[in-house]
Parts: structure tokens; C-alpha cells; sequence
């Protein structure tokens, strides 16, 4: 893949992109702000864009909103977004719109799982830090909207909100596949959510319902 990377730590950003490189892939740009980022991208039109959420020009969330410029720029940009910690502001509507996965840096120290998030993420996906997935699924203040979930329909729910398949939610929990689409149809009836039978808009769905 053709990817951009944007974060202001030059030791971190070095370090993605040498772990990128040596996965194969080509790093098109490495800029360290969020005016560079958008630059970048209109200059590269790269196939994915990982991107720090809090960098300058105001250290806050500029990466997180550059993003969501980008993504109303460039509709079918995929977008993989880092933060030391979970901010969801600007979360929803990206994940609403596909082909996006937010994930805690710490995360990119496994680095199978992190080239594997970003392959998801590329092909379309979602991946989501667990840790993002409970602030999504339930807000600090407010209700918890899944009380009525079992413990296991809340594991379900949260590897499938990762972006992993049945099939891949089956392997990690040791179920068999047809256990977890039992668990699925429960946590759907639950949520009042009609299930279609695909994979991102069921996540979506949750999501959006949940967040709402």
C-alpha cells in the first residue's frame, strides 16, 4: 500500500515508518502536522492515511479533524487514527462512514495486530482499539445501553466492533462460528437493530444506536 503518515513525534513517526517499510509497504509522505497531512494527501492520493489525533498547530485534536476534512474531501480515503488516549469526539462519524479504525498507540507495539488493523482498514473495514469500542458503546454520564447483554454477547460485540468476522470473533473466543451468529442474532433482537447479514453495517448500526 501507498500510505501517509502524520504524527509530531519524530521517534514515533520514524518507528511506523520503518515498520511499514519492512511489512512492504510504500510510505509516500511523513509530516508532522495537520496542515502537512492535508497537503500531503491531495499531493500523494495515497491508499491509506495513518494519522496521529492530537498534533499541531494546536496540539489538541487537529489530527482528529483534519481527518474528518479529509474524509469529506476524499470520501474513500482509509484512515487509521493513533491517540495516547481515547477522545471520541470526532469518532462517530467517521466510523459511520467506513474504512476507519482508531487505535491506542500502545497497540502498534503488537505489531501483527497493528499491520493486521491497518490491512482491515484499507480493504474497507473497521478496526477499533477495545478500549475506544467502551467509550462508543458507553459514554461517561449516561445509561448503559447493553445492561441487557450477557457477559459473552458483550465480548461478541466488542470483537466485532473491532472489525473482525464471525468466523474471527469464532477463533478467538474458542466458539464454534454458528455459536457466535446465535450471540449476534440475540444482541441484535436485544438492541432492537435489525441484523442484514453485513459485517460493517451491523457494527455501524450498534454504533450509531448506541451513541446516539
Amino acid at each position: 500500500m501507498r500510505i501517509v503518515v502524520a504524527d509530531d513525534s519524530v521517534l514515533f513517526r520514524e518507528g511506523i515508518v520503518r515498520l511499514l517499510t519492512e511489512a512492504g509497504h510504500d510510505v509516500v509522505a511523513a509530516v508532522g502536522d495537520a496542515d502537512a497531512l492535508e497537503a500531503a494527501v491531495a499531493v500523494h492520493r495515497p491508499d491509506l492515511a495513518v494519522i496521529d489525533v492530537r498534533m499541531p498547530p494546536a496540539m489538541t485534536d487537529d489530527g482528529a479533524r483534519a481527518a474528518l476534512r479529509l474524509r469529506a474531501a476524499t470520501p474513500g480515503l482509509p484512515m487509521v487514527l493513533l491517540s495516547q488516549h481515547v477522545e471520541t469526539r470526532h469518532s462517530v462519524s467517521l466510523v459511520a462512514s467506513g474504512g476507519f479504525g482508531y487505535l491506542l498507540k500502545d497497540r502498534v507495539l503488537r505489531v501483527d495486530d497493528f499491520l493486521d488493523a491497518l490491512n482491515r482498514v484499507a480493504s474497507g473495514g473497521s478496526a477499533l482499539d477495545p478500549e475506544v469500542v467502551g467509550a462508543l458503546l458507553a459514554p461517561a454520564g449516561r445509561p448503559d445501553p447493553l445492561a441487557a447483554l450477557t457477559e459473552r454477547e458483550h465480548d461478541v460485540l466488542a470483537l466485532v466492533a473491532e472489525g473482525h468476522t464471525n468466523a474471527g470473533v469464532a477463533a478467538r473466543l474458542c466458539l464454534a462460528e454458528r455459536t457466535v451468529e446465535t450471540h449476534m442474532r440475540s444482541i441484535f433482537q436485544k438492541l432492537r437493530i435489525t441484523d442484514d447479514g453485513d459485517r460493517h453495517r451491523r457494527v455501524l448500526a450498534v454504533l450509531a444506536y448506541v451513541t446516539r
